[in-house]
């Protein structure tokens, strides 16, 4: 890439096509920051927008250039919007890739502004565009409308079915998910690699252990596809959310190639989960040989040490983090509110509104308690005293971005939040009361699914 760019700035004139070498090389060299400097140093948007539609002509996906895979969907949506302003039309790939910036951000609103935009410029029937939809409504928690976008295109492709497989799978869907599965099958679309990631994934969400030892099987047997580490991360996942934890370390001693810290960590958190000390210690110490640095080994672990009551054990854990220079890493939610995205963090003091946030928890709080509610500081991993522990429960990203929404959202709204990391079970069951106590649907999206809370339950069954 430096050589390139050597050439690049040597060059008198350069056309689009030039620009747009440089930049998909810095975006797939991984180098973002780079390709977003260059293309802000375009002189002319029209340039700009002839590049976009060249890099569809070469198979340059439109979502991967706009970087909202990694961590820049604001930036898409803002170069989107300056595009508009200043007059230049926008084609369906366009639109594609602002949909897909909605979805990374979890921007309902706005995704909605955009789906009412493409019906009024005839765009509706774009396949980029509608598999798009169907991610961004799934990313937002209204699998319902993915459902009526996925049926209502007068195209699909397999891209659309895995879309709806997985928008199915993530919130807990998952019969309807394998029904679509055979539904796509009837279609005589042949499952790729990347389908039965998700089928297995949905099967393990929902604990249909015995669809998903079929499907596995299957994959050889049926479809000539060989299973690899992500395929059988998933189906020991399966296994392990089940209880079967002896026939997963089983299957791992097993395996046709040396498994790595995706394979491990499934081990260990499904020991985690049910309880299974010896095999996760035995998981626990081969990541942290293949991954030392990895915050997620040493939360998992210290997690399951205060599940059996061993503070010492615990305690040992987190001292081995500071030795070695470990940061856990923070918890972050955020929400959409009037078109706004509210982010919190964990013990956050830097939102404008965050005070009246925890004055509201606190009331919540009391209220809470009279219908049956007692916090669980176990999932506190500090030595502080039992008062100090609640207080540090209440300050979770999660429970911050839900008590905004209660507060900002108009009456009866959904509260739709989502957060970089897994939901901590303390947050998950204070959520259930809070549901049957404000009489609203609360909508969480975490590091691995969808929870829906209605009424005191979730949708997840407790099986997470």
């Amino acid at each position: 890439m430096s050589d390139a760019r050597k050439l690049f700035d040597q060059m008198e004139k350069r056309d689009e096509l030039s620009w747009m070498n440089m930049i998909t090389g810095y975006v797939r060299n991984g180098e973002i920051e780079s390709a977003r400097e260059l293309f802000d140093g375009m002189n002319e948007n029209l340039q700009a927008l002839e590049m976009f539609k060249r890099m569809h002509l070469e198979g340059i996906e439109l979502d991967e250039f706009t970087y909202t895979s990694n961590g820049y969907g604001e930036d898409a949506l803002k170069l989107f919007d300056r595009m508009r302003t200043e007059g230049l039309a926008p084609c369906d790939y366009l639109f594609a890739g602002a949909i897909t910036a909605c979805a990374s951000l979890g921007a309902l609103e706005h995704g909605w502004q955009l789906h009412a935009q493409l019906i009024q410029l005839g765009f509706n029937s774009s396949l980029s565009a509608g598999n798009a939809l169907i991610t961004m409504y799934a990313r937002c928690g209204v699998v319902e409308a993915a459902h009526v976008v996925f049926r209502t295109m007068p195209y699909i492709d397999s891209v659309s079915w895995n879309s709806m497989i997985t928008a199915l799978g993530q919130h807990g869907h998952g019969l309807q998910a394998l029904k679509v599965f055979d539904l796509m099958l009837q279609e005589n679309i042949k499952p790729d690699h990347i389908t039965f990631l998700i089928v297995l994934t949905a099967c393990s969400h929902s604990g249909l252990v015995k669809e998903g030892c079929e499907y596995f099987e299957s994959m050889d047997n049926v479809y000539g596809i060989t299973p690899d580490e992500d395929h059988y991360a998933r189906f020991i996942d399966l296994l392990c959310r089940a209880g079967k934890i002896s026939k997963a370390n089983d299957l791992i001693q097993n395996l046709p190639f040396k498994p790595g810290a995706p394979i491990w960590e499934t081990l260990l958190n499904g020991c985690r989960i049910h309880g299974n000390m010896e095999v996760g210690i035995q998981a626990a110490d081969q990541l942290f040989q293949l991954t030392p640095q990895h915050d997620g080994t040493y939360i998992l672990l210290a997690n399951m040490y205060a599940d059996a009551g061993r503070r010492e054990d615990m305690a040992k854990v987190r001292m081995m983090m500071r030795e070695r220079g470990v940061k856990k890493e923070p918890g972050c939610s955020w929400l959409e509110v009037a078109n706004k995205v509210h982010v919190f963090l964990v013990d956050d003091t830097s939102h404008p509104q965050v005070h009246e946030v925890y004055t509201y928890l606190r009331e919540l709080g009391v209220k809470m308690r009279k219908l049956g509610y007692v916090p669980d500081t176990k999932y506190v991993l500090h030595d502080m005293e039992s008062e100090q522990k609640e207080y540090a429960l209440s300050t979770h990203s999660e429970r911050l971005a839900v008590g905004f929404g209660l507060l900002k959202l108009p009456r009866g709204a959904t509260v739709r939040v989502l957060k970089n990391l897994r939901m901590c079970g303390e947050c998950h069951t204070a959520f259930k009361f809070i549901s049957r106590l404000v009489e609203r649907e609360i909508v969480v999206r975490d590091g691995r699914r969808f929870h829906h809370f209605r009424n005191g339950e979730c949708s997840c069954g407790n099986y997470w």
